[in-house]
């Protein structure tokens, strides 16, 4: 994949359309106003588009060559609102806003015609198509005009676009994907996922991060097959929908990626779950089937079994966040310092997937449950007490001169 060249890419028009009417801005998102017409719309989904403009942010400014343009495509738009924000937020030279319906053209165009199509400059900012998405992904490849950042925010399971996004979008690139499908996270659709994203997925405690790590891993599994390897900037769950979405970095060679793609074992006995490589199947059991039989076992995957997130990647979208005055206030009851604040939580690579429930370990343990609060401030302590014991070893052992 060369890199995209200097002009924004080369687009034909359809002539005689009628001119949009301008838009009636019944909505807004962090001061961008818009009119979603006849689209789907969910203004739910907004802190999933200040994910996206904040994360596009700092690809623009971290970029080799800050001079080159910027280029971002959304290739199924709807209003137009996540592709106008990377225009009007992001800092995109050009955006390609596309959507299957060619009903919502008006709609599109109209929320777009604040920003000249062709300023004095000569450069064209935007252009609105209405093609369906592996189609437009293709047509992009075979022409050479490769993209910063792709954006697919698809419904159900549809993945047959990813391969094609990676063709599209530049080595160093984000690729931003989308699904909805719940019923294959939560172990009710195993054909659907084996076809979609490779993994086959029975019922766990965790079906939200196991629809994640689905997700992460059909892009992982593309990826590999066209020579690279992915690197999460961020994931994130939805309960509204409910919708799984991610934002991944397409980087150089695929050996990379392979200790990263797996399978996830959860055992029904003792709670724990733990992952497991492909050379290690075969072998998959837990520390206490001594104690249990083979059916308190389940197995998952292949799937994602890294990081969930980039942790230097969070701590700068939220700082910048904070610049912008985002990170305090809330979108649709979401907090974007404590969404990112938990994200660079749940970074840290020695977590393993998954998780047990209070409650549940409560009950094996017979007694009540304690308030969530207190018990993590216990485990901090505990775990700062231990950190100074060893440090205090340390020391002892090795005595400076």
């Amino acid at each position: 994949m060369a890199s995209a060249s200097a002009a924004a890419p080369a687009v034909s028009f359809q002539p005689g359309r009628r001119a949009p009417l301008p838009p009636r801005c019944t909505h807004s998102e962090r001061g961008v106003s818009f009119d979603p017409g006849s689209a789907f719309y969910r203004s739910d989904s907004a802190p999933g588009r200040d994910l996206a403009v904040l994360a596009a942010t700092l690809h623009r400014r971290r970029r080799p060559d800050p001079s080159a343009p910027f280029l971002c495509l959304d290739a199924m738009c709807g209003s137009g609102v996540r592709a106008l924000r990377y225009l009007a937020q992001a800092g995109a030279d050009f955006v390609w806003a596309n959507d299957a319906s060619d009903a919502l053209h008006p709609v599109i165009v109209g929320n777009f015609s604040r920003f000249e199509p062709v300023p004095p400059e000569g450069q064209r900012r935007w252009v609105v198509s209405h093609l369906d998405a592996t189609r437009l992904l293709a047509e992009r490849y075979l022409r050479r005009e490769y993209f910063d950042v792709i954006d697919v925010d698809s419904f159900g399971s549809e993945a047959e676009y990813i391969r094609a996004a990676f063709l599209a979008l530049k080595i160093g690139g984000l690729l931003y994907l989308t699904s909805t499908d719940w019923r294959s996270a939560r172990g009710y659709g195993g054909k659907c996922s084996l076809s979609s994203y490779g993994a086959y997925i029975r019922p766990v405690p965790y079906p939200n991060e196991i629809g994640l790590r689905m997700l992460l891993g059909g892009a992982a599994r593309e990826a590999a097959m066209l020579g690279f390897h992915i690197e999460p900037v961020f994931s994130y769950y939805a309960y509204h929908g409910p919708i799984f979405r991610a934002m991944v970095r397409l980087c150089h060679g695929k050996e990379d990626g392979i200790s990263n793609y797996g399978f996830i074992c959860h055992c029904k006995s003792c709670g724990q779950s733990q992952t497991f490589g492909f050379a290690e199947l075969g072998q998959i059991s837990c520390g206490c089937a001594d104690r249990t039989d083979a059916t308190s076992i389940t197995v998952v995957g292949p799937l994602w079994t890294g990081p969930l997130h980039d942790r230097s990647s969070i701590t700068e979208m939220l700082n910048l966040a904070v610049e912008w005055g985002w990170a305090h206030t809330s979108e649709n009851g979401v907090t974007l310092e404590k969404l990112l604040g938990t994200m660079i939580e749940e970074s840290d690579p020695r977590l393993p997937p998954g998780y047990i429930r209070l409650d549940e370990i409560a009950s094996r343990a017979k007694v009540n449950s304690p308030p969530l609060g207190t018990l993590i401030h216990s485990l901090q302590k505990v775990c700062n007490f231990c950190i100074f014991v060893i440090s205090s070893m340390i020391n002892l052992l090795n005595p400076k001169e």
